[in-house]
């Protein structure tokens, strides 16, 4: 029988032997079915019906479950090793089986992966043979693979690591697509060897190509009971059907400097790269969720000649160092190389171009999109610069501006990000957990406002309203109607003309806004407004944003004092009253004002301040409101 497939399952399963005893490691449950009988269906799923299972430890007992293959549709041949060969050599003794060309599978490896696209992949490439490789959440205790620009193998870093070196978070995931006619010269006949460490090594090394084949997919070893543990649990969560190719990826895309390491201007050497504090946690957290961690950033260093290629190989190996000492790895960077203006000493001239990749256009964004299968409506990017907001916007996924980094401050560009997170880790927080919890609190009030034409939203400083805001805009939007988000703080006085103490309206120059809804109100023509944008930290207007207001689009109104003036609540019935606890409250104030730059008897005497003049008319106001909702911590 020329088998198709060749399934490595001779494997003692000593780490799992305290959990497993003598059960042979291929027939581990996973879900009360046997890790080899997962392969077996996955192969029967993708065409490959003639299986080559190579056992030695408890064979009797894997012969007796499968016996030949029929009950799931294969058909099975046994080669039984009488001592153990290592996987190369068990490989060798089970060639006269096997077509000229095959796929290898270990067999305490759990893997949901499209095996047609990766034959077609073997069959395609010039190399002899073709390995499976992925990020993984344990980089650090796997064995990596060192590629060139086209996803040949230079090398294979096996596990141990050196502690002086950083190596890209490429890993070797056990499975093959290889040729017979080169393994029979290579394979002693005699003795114990390993595929990848002994034979694949040797052949590159001798100038023999692999090449990789890099997935996104779900592959996990099941080799002791905390993996084992891990795997059930993303089965049970659907987590190996959200990175499958069966369904649009879900992804959020990440800057790099700002968001992901300390900003230091130029960065050009992996020396000066530096994790921001709960990064790693944040992409592990993305990484378990099933979102696909992606990297797009600008990198103008290479363009002005600072940094060279293997320089930025080097950064990104110590980035995926780092990152993977939270378990965490991105499933993908896309850089753009290129800056548009020229005259700089030792720049690279054939990289000194305008190009449709670099930030704020959205074509790393674009370009990850279409070659991973990715739905740009649920996928986020989160970043510091404005830039990046534009480059999100560009692209129609939601965007998040952090307060690291340049926090927005650069004002390249007049954009309104979707949302507003101190961090990265708080952001992924909102992502996963916290803009599914508004939308569900928000959803009744959504229900009601279907027909309606305006929206008060009040509520203590820091209460969450910008946020809600943007989240009830949404819902909207996807009832069909247009909607325009008008905070109040776009009719702030200038800073020289409020003062903390005097009152959370005497802040606001209502007036002039109360005379503008009137004139909106009461047309039937199409109204335009600048809104002004606001430097948070310097408290000054730095830009103006256009708006054009259809008579049938909804109007939120959002902001401290929406409820506080009689005028503006005759306007409208829909007033919707938020609050979060005070110590929530004030954790927020004291990040702001600390961001702000304020020492922290500054931060203490404006929260005191805001608590005395502010908040008791505000949670006051709230008698006035249709709906209230108060968000838990």
């Amino acid at each position: 029988m020329d088998c198709q497939v060749a399934i490595l399952a001779g494997g003692l399963g000593t780490r799992l032997k305290s959990m497993m005893g003598s059960l042979p490691k291929p027939m581990v449950p996973i879900l009360d079915k046997p890790v080899l009988e997962h392969q077996i269906e996955l192969c029967k799923q993708h065409g490959f019906e003639r299986i080559a299972l190579l056992v030695h430890y408890q064979a009797a007992v894997i012969r007796s479950y499968f016996g030949d293959g029929s009950r799931w549709g294969v058909e099975i041949a046994y080669i039984e090793e009488a001592d153990a060969r290592g996987t190369a050599g068990a490989l060798r003794d089970a060639l006269h089986v096997l077509k000229d060309k095959f796929l290898v599978l270990y067999a305490d490896t759990y893997a949901d992966i499209d095996l047609k696209r990766l034959w077609q992949a073997g069959i395609e490439t010039d190399a002899v043979g073709t390995l499976v490789a992925h990020p993984c959440d344990y980089s650090h205790h796997s064995d990596l693979l060192q590629l060139d620009e086209a996803n040949y193998i230079k090398a294979i870093r096996p596990y141990p690591h050196p502690t002086d070196v950083c190596y890209e978070n490429v890993s070797n995931a056990a499975l093959f697509v290889l040729q017979k006619k080169y393994l029979i010269d290579f394979i002693p006949a005699q003795g114990q060897y390993d595929l990848v460490k002994d034979i694949i090594q040797s052949m590159i090394t001798e100038g023999y190509k692999f090449k990789a084949y890099i997935t996104l997919e779900y592959i996990k070893d099941t080799g002791t009971p905390e993996r084992l543990k891990k795997v059930e649990q993303d089965l049970m969560s659907g987590l190996p059907e959200r990175l499958s190719f069966r369904q649009q990826r879900v992804s959020v895309f990440l800057d790099r400097d700002g968001t992901l390491n300390k900003e230091v201007n130029y960065l050009s050497s992996a020396k000066q790269l530096e994790l921001l504090p709960g990064a790693g946690q944040a992409v592990h957290r993305l990484n378990r969720a099933g979102y696909l961690a992606i990297c797009v950033t600008n990198q103008s260093v290479l363009a002005r000649g600072t940094a060279t290629w293997e320089d930025m190989r080097q950064i990104h190996a110590h980035l995926d160092h780092l990152l993977g000492q939270d378990q965490a790895y991105l499933d993908r960077l896309y850089l753009c190389p290129h800056h548009p203006d020229s005259g700089f000493s030792g720049e690279i001239p054939e990289l000194k171009k305008v190009c449709n990749c670099r930030k704020p256009n959205s074509g790393l964004l674009d370009q990850a999109i279409k070659e991973l299968n990715i739905d740009r409506r649920p996928s986020w990017i989160i970043g510091d610069t404005t830039s990046d907001i534009l480059a999100g916007q560009r692209a129609g996924v939601r965007t998040i501006l952090l307060r690291t980094g340049h926090a927005g401050l650069d004002n390249k560009y007049p954009v309104i990000p979707d949302y507003i997170c101190d961090d990265i880790l708080s952001a992924v927080d909102w992502i996963l957990s916290g803009h599914a919890y508004v939308v569900k609190r928000l959803m009744p009030v959504a229900i009601e406002l279907q027909e309606s034409r305006m929206m008060l939203m009040g509520g203590p400083s820091r209460s969450g309203k910008t946020m809600a805001s943007q989240v009830l805009k949404e819902l909207m939007e996807a009832m069909g109607r247009t909607v325009h988000v008008l905070p109040l703080d776009a009719w702030l006085k200038a800073k020289e003309q409020r003062r903390e103490g005097g009152g959370v309206l005497s802040r606001y120059d209502l007036d002039r806004l109360i005379s503008f809804l009137k004139t909106l109100l009461s047309t039937d023509k199409r109204v335009n407004l600048e809104l002004p944008l606001w430097d948070r930290k310097k408290r000054e207007r730095v830009s103006t944003r256009s708006l054009s207001i259809g008579p049938d689009d909804l109007l939120i109104l959002e902001g401290v004092p929406a409820l506080l003036h009689p005028a503006l609540r005759e306007m409208t019935p829909h007033r919707l009253h938020l609050d979060v606890s005070q110590k929530i409250r004030h954790q927020r104030m004291h990040f702001e004002y600390q961001w702000r730059g304020y020492d922290a008897s500054e931060i203490d005497q404006c929260i005191a301040s805001r608590e005395e003049d502010e908040v008791p008319d505000v949670l006051a106001a709230a008698q006035y409101s249709r709906y209230s909702i108060t968000f838990s911590d």
